[in-house]
């Protein structure tokens, strides 16, 4: 079940065609050729004729590799069948999203902190994403960080997957994750980055020593 692979994830690409150096479609090759076991597609410069053909691509190069999950675009996913969506405070509200995509898609959804990460669990989110861990430029909306005391904190109270997002580096990504983090997001590290597979192999051997695996 796509559900349970949630539980072997490790590093976490978000795609970002404005920082990338190679383009989203490479990012994503190259990510997963790494390993990288789930993907978000985040784009919000195109419009949604080319969204549905890039997700679509992306959908392709993931197939029975990595979880291919669309950031807020329900539409989207719906249109190319992707294993789901990851949605924020402000986007279509989740049990509309849950509602459209059904009960064996994979909903993400953006916390800030203990009371968010415990009503998307209440609601039946399959993970949380909970961002900015540290300060981060990729995001402009992202608002103050909330630094690992919180991954900490929310790790106390829910049980379901913990995505940390935000300004994480290699420096400071095994921190997040011994503080209960489950996966973690580098953008800019590795999207900006020349050798976008070796950047995702160094996160992923980093995530799993911090895992003690």
């Amino acid at each position: 079940m796509m559900k349970e692979k949630l539980k072997t994830i490790d590093y976490y690409l978000v795609t970002d065609s404005r920082l990338s150096r190679h383009g989203s479609l490479y990012d994503v090759r190259e990510a997963v050729r790494a390993g990288c076991r789930i993907v978000q597609y985040r784009e919000k410069n195109v419009e949604t004729r080319t969204m549905i053909e890039e997700a679509s691509a992306i959908k392709k190069i993931c197939h029975s590799r990595a979880i291919f999950i669309v950031n807020d675009r329900v539409d989207v996913a719906l249109a190319v069948d992707a294993d789901g969506v990851h949605i924020g405070q402000d986007d279509m509200p989740f049990l509309t999203a849950r509602r459209l995509l059904g009960p064996e898609k994979i909903i993400g959804l953006t916390v800030h902190n203990i009371g968010e990460a415990e009503e998307a669990e209440r609601m039946g989110a399959d993970y949380i994403g909970l961002s900015p861990i540290f300060s981060t430029g990729t995001k402009q909306d992202a608002g103050a960080p909330c630094g690992i005391s919180m991954v900490k904190a929310v790790r106390e109270r829910v049980q379901m997957p913990i995505v940390a997002i935000g300004g994480i580096t290699r420096e400071n990504v095994a921190g997040v994750i011994g503080a209960g983090a489950d996966s973690a997001a580098a953008i800019s590290a590795v999207v900006c980055a020349e050798d976008v597979y070796g950047e995702t192999l160094a996160f992923r051997k980093i995530i799993e020593k911090a895992k003690g695996r």
